[in-house]
């Protein structure tokens, strides 16, 4: 039986009845977190691009979209998922290094609204979509996320395997959604280079191909039958090492969206380790530019290779530069949305503590990643005294958990554009989301801003 069966056999398997009451709780809570973000990522250039296009093309309206009004079930998708992705606030699976909400909600949402569905639908196919993409990147990682980005490649499965749940596609429909998903899968981490737009692009179109993947199979439309283990598949062709093994290990008896980890700090999740060391630093004593030699931050080689930038020259480089984010946790005790700013990025003060900070791998650390998502930083002060401190796991994961009342906090936060009985209101549906019987009124704040 090939890969593509056998997850096809857990899609077409696995119901509301099945997921245990913590596992329902806790995928509301990655819904409101989805919600946190896109809302916020609405208002940001790149979506506004996006959503340009969108109404420019036009299209029928089945969904609604997180700008406002309503587009087609796939053009929902793309936007919904591009404004999720974009603040750096999503959340994110360490072992397979997957910000799953932005790909496998957006994709849920659309046709759960198109086709009228329940809210325990909708967390059905969120669970399902999560376990499919998490366990497809463990597979692959690490060597695959050189080059690819996990959330765009991998993710894309994930939102074909919910959109075929949600469709109630055959087992045949359903493995053909996964093969057209995976010949899809793509996402160069080139854009990091220019700090391009194109980050968001990739989670956009990872949720509307994963529909577009199961839309065409519900129309029969023929795919690879072992789009992951064939010899010219996805494992063979995208990754220097793959573990198939990884695929079905324990499927249908845990459930991989409860190891999510959510994200406090508005960068890449690969700063936040030692953005969390220096805030407690910050917090513990007043240390200043004036009292500090140098700072050594140890990792892993994923860290340096994605966020070694001594010299980052805009906002959107400063969220995947170590060494601006180990200073500005430092010197303003802050890592959100607001303190990433112009007047931050371009501080004296900031500044010159950057040119203190080294970054390096840790050989021991480099071993436990993925698993832990380490780091050591050592402050050496002018006074020669040393400052040593070091975590295994940021915030927000599993192993070093925020409460639901956090997240909501973030939910405010996130969402102040909108009207407070808006916020409420929209909350609310979200963490009762099993008894709405359809999910249309989710985006009624979008007519009350």
């Amino acid at each position: 039986m090939s890969l593509s069966e056998k997850l096809a056999d857990y899609i077409l398997n696995t119901s509301y009845e099945d997921l245990p009451s913590d596992v329902v709780e806790f995928t509301k809570i990655c819904l409101l977190d989805y919600f946190s973000s896109a809302i916020a990522g609405s208002e940001q250039e790149a979506i506004q691009i996006i959503d340009e296009l969108v109404k420019e093309m036009g299209g029928e309206p089945q969904s609604a979209l997180v700008t406002g009004g309503k587009t087609s079930v796939t053009q929902a998708a793309l936007l919904n998922g591009a404004a999720g992705h974009i603040i750096e606030q999503d959340d994110i699976h360490k072992s397979s290094i997957i910000h799953a909400a932005t790909v496998v909600i957006p994709a849920a949402l659309a046709i759960s609204e198109w086709k009228k569905l329940t809210g325990k639908e909708l967390i059905t196919a969120i669970v399902i979509g999560y376990e499919v993409c998490y366990r497809i990147g463990e597979a692959v990682t690490p060597s695959h996320y050189y080059y690819w980005h996990n959330t765009a490649t991998c993710g894309t499965f994930g939102a074909a395997a919910a959109a075929s749940k949600l469709l109630q596609l055959n087992k045949k429909q359903t493995i053909h959604a996964l093969g057209s998903a995976g010949t899809q899968a793509a996402g160069l981490w080139e854009f990091i280079e220019d700090g391009a737009m194109s980050k968001q692009l990739h989670p956009g179109k990872a949720a509307m191909n994963g529909v577009i993947s199961a839309l065409l199979a519900e129309k029969n439309f023929s795919a690879a039958q072992k789009i992951l283990e064939g010899k010219r598949g996805f494992f063979e062709a995208m990754s220097e090492a793959y573990d198939v093994s990884k695929v079905t290990n324990k499927l249908g008896e845990e459930f991989k969206i409860m190891e999510n980890s959510f994200k406090v700090h508005a960068s890449c999740r690969h700063t936040h380790h030692a953005m969390d060391i220096m805030m407690d630093l910050a917090k513990e004593s007043d240390i200043q530019l004036p009292d500090v030699e140098r700072i050594n931050v140890k990792t892993y080689q994923v860290a340096i290779d994605i966020t070694d930038n001594a010299d980052p020259k805009t906002l959107y480089a400063a969220k995947f530069s170590l060494q601006f984010c180990t200073a500005l946790a430092l010197l303003i005790g802050d890592g959100g949305v607001d303190a990433f700013n112009e007047d931050n990025l371009w501080n004296d003060k900031i500044r010159q503590l950057m040119k203190l900070v080294n970054v390096s791998v840790d050989p021991e650390i480099n071993k436990q990643y993925p698993d832990k998502w380490g780091a050591i930083v050592e402050v050496e002060l002018t006074s020669g005294n040393w400052i040593i401190k070091e975590t295994d796991f940021p915030k927000g994961d599993p192993e070093n958990a925020v409460s639901t009342e956090d997240l909501l906090k973030k939910f405010k936060t996130l969402t102040n554009s909108l009207a407070a009985s808006a916020q409420n209101s929209l909350s609310d549906k979200l963490l009762h989301l099993e008894s709405l019987n359809t999910i249309e009124d989710l985006f009624d704040f979008t007519k009350v801003q």
